[in-house]
Order: structure tokens, then sequence, then C-alpha cells
């Protein structure tokens, strides 16, 4: 079964490259295609620039790079991009999108847990992340290292896109249909508002230790974004432990891994994605890497429910999260079909069924 509108599956995905619609400098990665996003790789060249910006409707990425860079970063045999600068990368792949498909793009989830801001840029773009019907052109990636030096190369994947074809967001009717179905979030009570269902934070934490997520150090060692099991857990990271409290004071720049306390469930024929900041329930941002793979915590795909790792970071000031407190909502779009790869089975996803979990590059200790 097909769908006329949705977002496009793996297959329609390749389609994309055969049809010309979609282009790349050198031939695409086995596991580049996901079940509902491609993966988008890092060019040549970064460029430092001064600062962010936005092209504008009238303006070219390029154009705009020639007034603001700095100096341009060599990537490929790999390269360190610093804390707290901002880099402008072209990446290999490129656009040709029809009239009626749009598309939008977020970090990986492997990206947010390193706290690797990154962006998704257009020409003449008038919003991050965004691309608009129609949209031919290049696209670059803004990166933004915050809390580790992180080494890049040519080739290496930090963000993702995913392509729709008209409406494919579920309405809050839909969204209450399906979890009763096919429960979305382990929860007896589903707070189903602003489109989306909430999740809260489990702050009670896990093992005898009550362990409830990790804050990042300062200081440390480079992280390699291409090399898996590379770093020391505690090289990298503070533990972070309940005490019996169930609450946390997150500090203003500081960066933290915590963990929902419902467990996910992504069925086959839709799409999730975190929505943004929100300012109505509290002063912090949850999770930079949105997307949630069809498959994701499937039973069939080895998931039978999966916790949602959060990237959390305080803004301006001290704030108190309490356990079950909502941090964020989930909400739902429809695939235009069944993937033909679930996430998790045979893709070598890494955070399929997973609890507290911090990114791939770290070992376990």
């Amino acid at each position: 079964m097909t769908r006329a509108t949705g977002i496009l599956a793996d297959r329609a995905i390749a389609a994309l490259f055969d049809a010309g619609r979609l282009k790349s400098e050198s031939k695409l990665d086995t596991d580049q295609i996901q079940p509902a996003s491609l993966d988008l790789r890092l060019g040549s060249k970064a460029f430092r620039v001064r600062a962010s910006f936005m092209p504008g409707p009238s303006h070219l990425v390029a154009d705009k790079l020639d007034r603001l860079k700095l100096h341009v970063i060599d990537l490929s045999e790999g390269a360190v991009l610093e804390t707290g600068c901002v880099y402008i990368v072209p990446l290999m792949e490129s656009l040709d999108l029809p009239a009626d498909m749009s598309a939008s793009a977020n970090p990986k989830s492997s990206t947010g847990r390193l706290d690797i801001f990154t962006r998704v840029i257009t020409d003449r773009a008038q919003e991050f992340d965004k691309i608009p019907a129609g949209y031919s052109g290049p696209l670059y990636l803004e990166i933004s290292p915050r809390t580790f030096p992180v080494i890049v190369r040519r080739g290496s994947r930090l963000s993702q896109i995913r392509f729709r074809i008209g409406h494919a967001l579920l309405s809050e009717a839909e969204v209450l249909a399906l979890h009763e179905s096919d429960v979305l979030v382990a929860s007896e009570k589903p707070n189903v508002s602003g489109g989306g269902i909430a999740l809260s934070i489990d702050l009670k934490g896990t093992g005898a230790d009550g362990l409830i997520g990790y804050r990042g150090k300062h200081h440390t060692a480079v992280v390699d974004v291409d090399k898996k099991a590379e770093h020391g857990v505690f090289d990298f990271w503070e533990p972070l432990y309940s005490r019996g409290r169930d609450e946390l004071i997150l500090d203003p720049d500081e960066f933290y891994i915590l963990v929902s306390r419902e467990a996910v469930h992504v069925p086959p024929l839709y799409a999730a994605e975190m929505t943004p900041f929100d300012p109505l329930v509290g002063e912090f941002r949850v999770h930079y890497a949105g997307f949630f793979d069809p498959g994701f915590g499937h039973a069939f795909a080895g998931g039978t429910g999966s916790r949602a790792v959060l990237e959390v970071r305080s803004h301006e000031v001290p704030f108190i999260l309490e356990h079950g407190q909502i941090v964020g909502r989930l909400v739902y779009e429809y695939m235009m079909e069944r993937p033909e790869g679930l996430y998790g089975l045979g893709l070598g996803s890494n955070y399929q069924a997973q609890g507290l979990k911090l990114s791939k590059h770290f070992r376990s200790e």
C-alpha cells in the first residue's frame, strides 16, 4: 500500500538518485540510506566563519562565505573542529527536488549525543534545516562543537535529511488512535497536546548506584566522529546519580545525557520526530537529534520499546528537573509506504532496545 502523501521510504529515496533528483560527488555508502532518511556526508573543505548566518531570499551561501570566511580547512585527511567555533561545510549531496517534494534535516543521533550543533543551509534559505518544495541546488552544513572538539573528514556523516510529499503529520486524534492500537509510549495516561505525545524524564536512575545520566566534561581530548568504541567514558563524562532525590539541577552552559521515563515505539508505517525546544515546559532544550525512524522500539525489529536518550542544555538560568516532568513531545508522520528495512533490523542500528546510552564513540567500562 502506497499513500499519496507522507514521508519517503528507503526505496523511494534510492529512486531519487536514479532519477537525478538527488546527486552526490561519489558513490553512496552502503548504509547511507536509512528507513526514512538519508545520511548527508561532509565534503572536502570546511570554512571557518565569524558567526552563523542566514543567506536570505536573495543570496547564495557561497557569496556569504566569500565575505565571512576566516580561513579554509582541508578535510580530505581529517581535521579538528574546535569548540565554540562555527564552520560551514559544503556537503557531497545536492538536490533537484520535484515541485511537490520538500525536505527537512536534523543531526544524527550520535551527533546530538556529542553536543555538536549542526544545521543544514540551502541557497536563499530563510529557515535552517528546512528545504522548500522544488529546491534545486547545493546543501551546506553549519557545524559548531559545543562540548568536545571533534575530528571530522570528507565523508563524515553528521546530519540526515527526510523527504516528504504533501501533509504527513498525524492529528492529535490520529495520534491517540494509533497509541491505543500500537502503544506509542509506555504510559498509562498518554498526554497528547500540541500535536504530539509527551515524554517525561527518568531521574530515579538505573542499577544499584542509581545512575541517571552523564554531564560532559570540559577541556577533554578530541572525539573522532567516525570511530566506534574509541574513547573511555570517564575521560569525557561525569556520571550522575539520583541519591534518592529524584531531581537534577541543570546548570547553564552544561551538557547532559539523560533518558526518558517511557519507552518509545514507532510502528513501521510511521516516522516520528522530537519537537524542538518548547518554552512552555521550561527554560531548557532537549534532543538535538529529532528523527525516530520506522521500527524504532518495534518488537519485530528487536526493540520491544526503546527509551529516548535526551541531550539536554539549560538556557540562561539554573533549572530544576524532577522525575516524571514532561521534557518533550513526539510528533508522528505517515510514511508513504513501508520501508524495506526497519530501524534495528539488520541495519547496524546503534540504539535499538536502548536505555540510558552514550554515543557509539565511547566503549563500555
